[in-house]
């Protein structure tokens, strides 16, 4: 059961699914809003630029039917004419047509964002095997699509049928105006019917956008072992990340036992914690080279014995260095008389080989408040 459950897609899409998508050309589309927009704005470029444009339809007609004697006579000039009426049409007609070309191109950048890909140019035969056809065609989404031109065709063709039987009177009246008048007033009645069936549309647009909104969605939903795997993809594979940590902590502990052997000193607990400090004329303060707790710890002290770096048992003060220095730092500055009084007796034992060894040192000067086992006891 588990392992079905795995397989059914009722994960929402992650972000990687959905950019891999769109880059696929797969995006959100709605077909009835499309159509309404740019439909609204042709009516709207009409009303506004109809002047205009019944204007420049006259003028190129006027200049059509009047013909001189070289026109007639010249082919040449007769095609000539007609190429300079044609290109002055396009011309005048440039503005109308740039309002449906955006209205066309914004409203999917509205609906789902700008984006390019020649993904869907590719060609791909299998859309044209008959079966696969036949099965988008009973699939919930013909269905729908049926449904949807069967309500067009309803709704559409109903409120025109409508909007033309309360203006027949009007139109039937049309005859018996001058034609300036009949002009103007069949102008005026075709832009209302027209705005009144094309705005009938949004009821389609309403119902088709969230829809597609919604099948988008579930087209892309994942399973939720492609959600894991995915996740591997983009994250990495945990095991692998594990194994890259364990690789990056040996090195920094070969690094570090490394440099064991240029201390002059490791402070010991002296079993559960080891620090080793490295101090010369260049540096400001001691710097900690090495630190480590219980199994390296003695590994610590084990690399100081092999290298005849002293070893001093100095409880309080390892465990604040511990605590309180990272390895590459120098020691803080609370510490320096505690480390000051260790680097004299080291040094102490350097110049005295042969001869009695230098009493170690007691009672070094650590805060209690840096040393976590007393901070630990102070605090009710």
């Amino acid at each position: 059961m588990a392992e079905d459950s795995d397989l059914e897609k009722t994960e929402a899409a992650t972000g990687r699914r959905i950019q891999r998508a769109r880059e696929e050309g797969q995006v959100v589309r709605s077909k009835e809003l499309s159509t309404f927009v740019e439909l609204i704005t042709a009516l709207g470029a009409l009303i506004v630029m109809g002047d205009y444009l019944m204007d420049a339809l006259s003028r190129t007609m006027r200049q059509g039917f009047t013909l001189d004697r070289a026109s007639v006579i010249d082919p040449n000039m007769m095609m000539a004419r007609f190429h300079q009426q044609a290109a002055d049409i396009l011309i005048s007609f440039l503005p109308f047509l740039g309002f449906i070309v955006i209205a066309a191109i914004a409203t999917p950048i509205l609906l789902s964002g700008w984006n390019f890909s020649l993904k869907p140019l590719e060609p791909n035969f299998s859309k044209l095997n008959p079966a696969s056809g036949i099965k988008r065609i009973l699939s919930v989404n013909g269905l729908v699509e049926m449904l949807k031109a069967m309500a067009k065709s309803f709704l559409v063709g109903g409120i025109a049928a409508w909007v033309i039987w309360r203006s027949m009177e009007a139109f039937f009246t049309l005859p018996t105006e001058p034609l300036n008048v009949a002009i103007a007033h069949l102008g005026d009645l075709v832009t209302t019917t027209s705005l009144i069936i094309v705005s009938s549309m949004i009821i389609l647009v309403i119902a088709d956008v969230p829809f597609q909104l919604w099948h988008y969605g579930k087209n892309l939903r994942m399973t939720k072992e492609e959600v894991r795997q995915e996740a591997k993809e983009s994250e990495g594979d945990p095991q692998i990340k594990a194994r890259i940590r364990s690789m990056q902590r040996d090195a920094a502990r070969r690094r570090m036992m490394a440099e064991i052997p240029k201390a002059q000193v490791v402070v010991t607990n002296p079993t559960h914690f080891a620090v080793a400090l490295r101090y010369d004329e260049k540096m400001v303060a001691p710097q900690v080279v090495a630190k480590g707790s219980s199994i390296l710890a003695e590994r610590i002290m084990e690399v100081a014995r092999e290298h005849k770096v002293p070893i001093l048992q100095a409880p309080p003060l390892a465990r604040a260095l511990y605590r309180h220095a990272e390895i590459g730092d120098e020691i803080p500055q609370r510490l320096y008389t505690a480390v000051a009084q260790v680097l004299a007796y080291v040094y102490q034992l350097k110049q005295a080989p042969a001869g009695p060894l230098p009493e170690p040192p007691r009672d070094l000067p650590v805060p209690p408040e840096m040393d976590p086992e007393t901070a630990e006891e102070a605090t009710p």
